[in-house]
């Protein structure tokens, strides 16, 4: 198979490669290449069974057009101080520009309007003054929420609109190398079980996101593409009630908090914060069960949730910090029997497991059901654990409850950032013909990031 172009995975940064060419009269032929299925075939059983079957060959939630983002609660963060690293390799002023541009694109999909997070200016200067007397810095950020089942329509018209526009897109194939002639990327190898298949290109743009983190990991010791240790997220899911939080979801609608709790001083932060949301079950290719959070637009439960995640560093004489949190997963999942582990923070403060039958007789019931009651700090590093529960106290300053004995922790939610790719501003790596791009990348991490480093690399290869 002979194309101009070769994109592997389809979620916001390879859909947006696509997108811009077109958008700029492009006449390169384009193929993506996505493992799961189209957008309109995704569906997970879990909302008749009410417990995860561990679908193979792949999760539903996590794989497939639109990639796992925007399965998950579809937000976009419409500032450049969220979302990654991407404006330490093309500028600031430069960065929110794109993030404009390509927040019009979703409006021209359906996105909706309204923006979360903007005004209340008294009600805002407030929560922070709370929160730096806490010792934390809020990140006000404008949120464009999709909604998860709007976002799958919007991803739907622009499937629709690519296929329609002679992009070709094969599902169900998974690429499982690249093609190396004299130093110069010539393709990639696809293959579905038996089925392998060789796709030449000009250019072959990488966008497996988080997913494929490890395989990229690897594929860059195997070729020698140039990249550095990355960050590896590990942390806890939280569900409190909405009163709880009433104030700073009408306000912002995600309080994006960061800090760095003594006595290790480890950046920790709260991610994906979820207004009367649902906690959520994903499982990666090796069986691994992580735990996530939903947000839909009319469906709403009484809680909250959102992720409070430690970042790790390493250098030497270690530097696998997707397989350390693995490992992490891994003995989370061992003790919850290949379920998710939930925690009351109380129980945790007094060194003791929580049980099922407390779990149903206190105020707030966790919305994720098949959540197993446990001893999340059993399997959660020492130095993690410290940092999230002096950061929870933090939080509590500025949102008082937030640290009650009831409050719920999940286990475990971990983000997988693949080693971050080194390239320049045109998204070239050292190696000519092959681009990196999203959260596979290193670079960005959510929807609104990956699908600008899309753009970018559309108007490049256009």
């Amino acid at each position: 198979m002979k194309k101009d172009v070769v994109i592997v995975g389809a979620g916001p940064a390879g859909i947006f490669t696509a997108l811009e060419m077109i958008k700029n009269n492009s006449k390169k032929s384009i193929l993506i290449v996505e493992k799961g299925a189209p957008v309109e075939k995704r569906s997970c059983p879990k909302s008749k069974t009410q417990k995860c079957v561990n679908c193979k060959p792949y999760c539903h939630i996590t794989t497939g057009f639109s990639g796992a983002g925007a399965f998950s609660d579809g937000k976009l963060s419409l500032s450049y101080e969220v979302g990654g690293d991407l404006p330490q390799l093309i500028g600031e002023d430069v960065a929110q520009e794109y993030i404009n541009y390509t927040d019009k694109i979703y409006l021209d999909f359906g996105a909706d309007e309204h923006v979360e997070g903007i005004g209340n200016t008294d009600e805002v200067r407030q929560i922070r003054k709370r929160a730096i007397q806490a010792g934390l810095k809020l990140v006000d950020c404008p949120i464009r929420h999709l909604g998860t089942e709007k976002a799958q329509q919007l991803y739907y018209e622009i499937e629709k609109y690519l296929l329609d526009n002679g992009v070709e897109i094969i599902f169900g194939y998974e690429c499982s190398n690249i093609i190396l002639e004299n130093g110069v990327c010539k393709g990639v190898i696809i293959q579905k079980g038996d089925d392998v298949k060789t796709v030449s290109a000009d250019a072959s743009v990488i966008a497996t996101g988080r997913r494929g983190a490890d395989w990229l990991e690897k594929i860059c010791a195997e070729h020698s593409i140039a990249h550095q240790p990355g960050t590896v997220d590990i942390g806890v899911r939280v569900e409190v009630r909405s009163e709880i939080m009433e104030k700073v979801n009408e306000v912002l609608y995600e309080s994006k908090l960061i800090g760095h709790p003594a006595p290790f001083k480890n950046k920790v932060r709260t991610f994906c914060q979820n207004p009367g949301g649902f906690v959520s079950q994903e499982n990666y290719d090796n069986d691994l069960a992580v735990v996530n959070g939903h947000s839909f637009k009319e469906l709403k439960s009484e809680n909250t949730n959102l992720a409070i995640l430690c970042s790790h560093n390493f250098s030497e004489p270690f530097n696998e910090p997707i397989a350390y949190a693995q490992k992490i997963g891994e003995l989370t999942n061992m003790l919850g029997a290949g379920r998710i582990l939930v925690q009351r923070f109380g129980d945790i403060l007094d060194g003791k497991r929580t049980w099922q039958k407390e779990l149903s007789e206190s105020n707030l019931k966790p919305t994720l059901p098949d959540a197993v009651a446990g001893d999340i700090t059993a399997a959660m590093p020492y130095r993690a654990m410290i940092n999230i529960i002096n950061f929870i106290k933090a939080v509590d300053n500025v949102v008082p409850g937030f640290a009650s004995y009831e409050t719920l922790l999940y286990s475990p939610e971990l983000k997988f950032y693949s080693n971050r790719i080194k390239m320049d501003e045109h998204l070239n790596t050292n190696v000519k013909g092959l681009h990196c791009l999203g959260d596979s990348s290193g670079w960005t991490r959510g929807l609104m990031m990956a699908s600008v480093m899309g753009v970018i690399m559309g108007r490049e290869l256009a």
